[in-house]
């Protein structure tokens, strides 16, 4: 598709033809709805009772960066951001409530994660950016428009990938560089059909790639695709589609795409590979597309209830600095492994542990003298989390 500096008539149709789809979903959804109605009246009972609940995180670590950064942060990361520092990664609280055809979060967060992930967000104007913005890990509002579709809007964690944004709940504690290169929330509204147990779609329209407040007009669109085709494995399939700069500037066209399987044969082993693609449209003298990939692999052991192992090895390549900006001319090429361990103590505590190492085409790591990078670069990390 070739797209205009001045947004041409195929971009308002690509976006006018996703509208149009997901207004049809909505229309078949609201007959189900009504259907449904009908039944409750005739004599079905609801659950009428609100259920609101009321939780929270607490995630504490130190890390030691091999490299030790001069200025104490570590690069190319959001988590753990800090060198030779005792800090909280992330801590939130959070509020869910749930009633007849109705849900939603809110969750309000603070951390050293939090403070580096939001660092990038757009400040257009003098009521957005950062500043608000990063407090919020959730606020959302969804509305059951059928038995099997729901509606959400508000600030949400990202529909992309495998690695989600709270570590208690990745295979490691920290985050692969396809995890922590693509975007970890979102702002806009999706719409989650799930036909069966087996299968479940969620259709995205969004202010942009990981972005609370907005530069530019067009929303970008995403779709994921969950199905367990046994109990054994599910697979996935995520993309992000939309505009990469401002109004004011050419298009740069984004597209991404997630491919994941996930295999556990038994209560003692997982398996996840995950493998990313991304292309964006330039706008330079050379013009083309740029692109970039990545691909992280697992295997985690549980060798009991209380205590598991978890490796992972990985890649990434960003010749083009499209999504790693390095700061230095050289580009961001770079395969790394860790190796971790989980310790589940009684109650809701979790102490977990982790070496990582990388080795880089180029010489893109800070160390301890300021303007001096190395082509390597080992991590040791310790966390203690608790879940209440």
């Amino acid at each position: 598709m070739k797209l205009s500096g001045t947004r041409g008539a195929t971009w308002r149709e690509l976006t006018g033809a996703i509208v149009l789809v997901l207004v049809s979903l909505v229309s078949r959804a609201g007959a189900q709805a009504a259907d449904s109605a009908a039944k409750t009246t005739s004599g079905t009972s609801a659950d009428t009772l609100p259920q609101r609940t009321f939780g929270g995180f607490v995630d504490t670590y130190y890390a030691w960066d091999f490299n030790r950064p001069h200025n104490f942060d570590r690069a190319y990361t959001t988590q753990p951001a800090r060198h030779a520092e005792f800090n909280v990664n992330l801590a939130y609280v959070e509020t869910k409530w749930s009633g007849p055809r109705y849900r939603g979060r809110l969750a309000l967060q603070w951390g050293t994660s939090v403070q580096t992930n939001y660092a990038g967000e757009p400040k257009l104007g003098s009521v957005s950016g950062p500043n608000v913005s990063q407090f919020i890990q959730e606020a959302t509002v969804g509305y059951q428009l059928g038995p099997t579709v729901w509606l959400d809007g508000g600030i949400f964690l990202s529909h992309l990938g495998l690695e989600g944004w709270i570590s208690r709940d990745n295979l490691s504690y920290t985050r692969s560089l396809v995890a922590d290169f693509s975007p970890y929330y979102e702002a806009g509204a999706k719409l989650t059909w799930t036909p069966s147990s087996r299968l479940t779609a969620t259709f995205c329209l969004l202010n942009g790639w990981q972005d609370v407040s907005n530069y530019n007009t067009p929303p970008a669109t995403g779709v994921r695709i969950d199905y367990t085709p046994s109990p054994t494995v599910t697979l996935t399939y995520d993309n992000f589609i939309g505009n990469a700069t401002a109004d004011s500037v050419p298009v740069h066209l984004r597209v991404y795409h997630d491919v994941i399987a996930q295999y556990s044969p038994n209560a003692q082993w997982q398996f996840a590979a995950n493998y990313s693609l991304g292309s964006q449209s330039r706008s330079t003298a050379s013009g083309g597309t740029a692109s970039w990939w990545g691909i992280t692999t697992f295997a985690k052991y549980h060798a009991t209830p209380r205590l598991a192992f978890v490796a992972r090895a990985e890649e990434y390549s960003d010749p083009s600095q499209i999504i790693v900006v390095t700061g230095v001319p050289a580009s961001f090429q770079t395969t790394g492994a860790s190796i971790g361990t989980d310790v589940s103590f009684v109650g809701p505590m979790v102490w977990r542990t982790e070496l990582r190492a990388w080795r880089s085409t180029n010489a893109i790591w800070p160390s301890n003298v300021s303007g001096q990078y190395s082509a390597n670069n080992t991590l040791a990390v310790t966390s203690l989390s608790v879940t209440f």
